[in-house]
């Protein structure tokens, strides 16, 4: 009887690991998707100071005032 008993512990613990492994396995895949996003907008951040820093971008209050000149 107290081979039974164990074997079931054992089993029981399987089990609850088995979740354990499964819940983790889910937030693993939510930070993966967070991480994602978090990555592109890093990325488009760069774009943008990148385009900032090599002018790309025309100033249009200083269009308006070169235009009136």
């Amino acid at each position: 009887m107290s081979k039974l008993i164990k074997l079931s512990e054992i089993l029981e613990t399987k089990v609850r690991k088995e979740k354990e492994l499964a819940y983790y396995q889910k937030q693993m895949e939510k930070l993966e998707q967070r991480m994602y996003f978090i990555k592109k907008d890093i990325d488009l951040t760069k774009i943008i100071i990148d385009i900032i820093e090599k002018e790309k971008v025309y100033d249009i209050k200083q269009q308006m005032i070169e235009k009136r000149k």
